[in-house]
């Protein structure tokens, strides 16, 4: 039995590569849908429709047991309807701002979310923010450009932080003391920002706590592992080899930046 985990692209490899560490007796399954990446910048029922065509691809596998939803924007449009139509668990994102809150209560700094425009405009997520936010300690940045250097695999320093010098030139970062990275391509650049932003600026993001949810849910239904060997079966929508490669190229490239830490 396998996990899948769903992403629009790239992004989701990252919370696959945080369960790969915390959970080595599983088996995988990543599924990106290529064919509509990026989904941040898109209308909303459109991408409410891909996500539905991919899970229901992904459930044409005879051997899923839980699905994550590695995408907040996908989280935030359809995390209800999927958990309402499939018998197995569906485990979801949100942008980790309730620990940026309590990380930032006792400094009084303020809080800086980066994410896609999607995910900012939907009411999921201004209703977090409504509920854990009560100092009115948070500020939101949509970074959609990101999403795309991401999914061209472009690491190249100087391209990276010249964008994010652009993006943050009217933000004091001085008043700023964590930094949540709300879309699951963004961690791919953790190690960089945490080069350029100020060194008081805690980075988060939310792929540690949803894997540990999932543990949680698999555990309580008795169906953990362990005799899996973290193999990973990669899917795409346009079922294209060179973005097979691209995958397992990102993959490598979270495997080395988590050994250099």
């Amino acid at each position: 039995m396998r996990i899948a985990f769903f992403d629009s692209g790239l992004g989701g490899l990252t919370v696959l590569s945080t369960a790969l560490n915390m959970l080595p007796c599983e088996d995988f399954l990543f599924y990106a849908d290529t064919l509509h990446v990026p989904y941040g910048t898109k209308p909303k029922e459109d991408v409410q429709s891909y996500i539905h065509q991919a899970i229901e691809s992904i459930m044409t596998e005879d051997d899923i047991k839980a699905i994550v939803i590695a995408c907040n924007t996908a989280t935030s449009l359809t995390i209800s309807d999927l958990r309402q139509k499939y018998a197995i668990p569906v485990i979801g994102m949100e942008p980790a701002v309730k620990p940026a809150v309590e990380i930032n209560r006792a400094t009084g700094k303020r809080i800086l979310v980066f994410a896609t425009p999607l995910t900012l405009q939907e009411t999921k997520y201004r209703d977090l923010v409504q509920r854990v936010d009560e100092k009115h300690m948070v500020d939101s940045l949509p970074l959609p450009e990101l999403v795309e250097y991401c999914e061209a695999l472009h690491f190249d320093r100087q391209t990276i932080e010249d964008y994010f010098k652009r993006k943050l030139a009217d933000f004091n970062l001085a008043d700023y003391g964590t930094v949540v990275l709300g879309c699951t391509h963004f961690p791919f650049y953790t190690e960089l920002l945490s080069q350029i932003l100020p060194s008081h600026i805690h980075i988060i993001d939310g792929n540690q706590g949803t894997v540990k949810r999932l543990t949680h849910v698999l555990r309580h239904r008795e169906s953990l592992r362990t005799d899996g060997s973290s193999d990973i079966k990669l899917l795409n929508s346009a079922q294209s080899d060179s973005y097979t490669s691209k995958m397992e190229e990102a993959l490598d490239f979270l495997r080395r930046s988590r050994k250099s830490h």
